[in-house]
């Protein structure tokens, strides 16, 4: 059995150019979001991944507690696709080669970006899709998508994402929706462990009207 009282955080964060306007408040809100997950029920661990239209894992499976401070250096090109592949394959190969017991019984990926994508040359929208629900269904994976300035919930929809689980922010609100996504993911955290059936919380109208939607 998957240790319930465990869970992997992965997050998957846009460093491409356009970013540079929000970078100082977006590694805000993330280390509030990981001060806020730090003090929720249970153990976590995260993994960060970084992309543009290169992909680069800056630390995987790190406990809560020890995750240093964000320092983004945005540049390139949004090759969401491939990073979102590449991240979703890497965190499943690295799971199933742990001890069944070693597993998290929670495993939330967090997608934030503030472009659409434009640059991803091994996934399509439909492989993404059909991997993101597949994961959903057979492994009861969470997936949250935060996009800056677009129709959030459309292109999350597109990208196999829950309606529900999908917020636009407007440029300027990183730490407002990091703020949402990280109270929602801590409410989860601590339903896990009474019910390991809980699901992630959606996003309500008013974490939706202060991100900017």
């Amino acid at each position: 059995m998957t240790d319930q009282n465990l869970t992997w955080i992965v997050f998957l964060l846009d460093r491409s150019g356009s970013m540079q306007s929000i970078k100082s408040d977006t590694e805000g809100g993330f280390a509030a979001f990981i001060a806020e997950q730090h003090t929720a029920t249970g153990q976590c661990a995260v993994t960060l991944a970084q992309f543009d239209d290169d992909y680069e894992v800056v630390y995987s499976g790190l406990p809560v507690s020890e995750v240093p401070a964000l320092n983004m250096a945005p540049r390139g090109t949004t090759a969401l696709l491939d990073a979102m592949g590449r991240l979703i394959t890497d965190t499943g190969q690295k799971l199933s080669a742990l001890p069944e017991d070693k597993r998290p019984g929670s495993v939330v990926v967090a997608i934030m970006t503030d472009g659409m994508e434009n640059a991803s040359h091994e996934w399509t929208h439909s492989t993404i899709k059909s991997l993101v629900e597949q994961q959903t269904k057979d492994y009861g994976w969470q997936f949250l998508y935060m996009g800056a300035d677009q129709d959030a919930i459309e292109v999350g929809a597109r990208l196999g994402v829950s309606r529900d689980h999908a917020v636009t922010y407007s440029r300027g609100n990183a730490d407002a929706v990091m703020g949402a996504s990280s109270a929602n993911l801590a409410a989860f955290r601590d339903a896990r462990l009474a019910s390991p059936t809980a699901s992630m919380p959606g996003y309500t109208e008013e974490q939706r009207s202060s991100a900017g939607e």
